[in-house]
């Protein structure tokens, strides 16, 4: 989906790694939350709390999720699923937009 209508946003940009990553939280007209960010290029690491499925918009990554050992290559755009409780580790080579959905349990 491109385009998101009747959403409810807060204004306060979530920021991370010293403004390397910045997102906007925004909520669907059936409740269900939603990041929609940019993160630089730079080498990061993410910890979950919900389940998530990470859409990367645009941009050049690699991603090595839970369990695995290597990182490999993302074609954008292109999603993941991430289980709850765990962490992820991202490879930014260009600026790149990504949108997260959080799977509630």
């Amino acid at each position: 989906m491109t385009k998101l209508e009747n959403i409810s946003i807060i204004k306060e940009a979530n920021v991370y790694f010293d403004g390397k990553v910045t997102s906007r939280t925004i909520f669907l007209p059936n409740g269900e939350k939603q990041t929609l960010g940019v993160m630089m290029p730079g080498e990061y690491t993410f910890d979950t709390e919900s389940a998530e499925i990470m859409e990367m918009m645009s941009g050049e990554l690699e991603i090595r999720l839970p369990g695995e050992t290597e990182f490999k290559k993302l074609n954008t755009p292109e999603s993941f699923n991430v289980p709850a409780d765990s962490s992820f580790d991202l490879k930014i080579k260009t600026v790149t937009d990504y949108c997260c959905s959080y799977i509630e349990a």
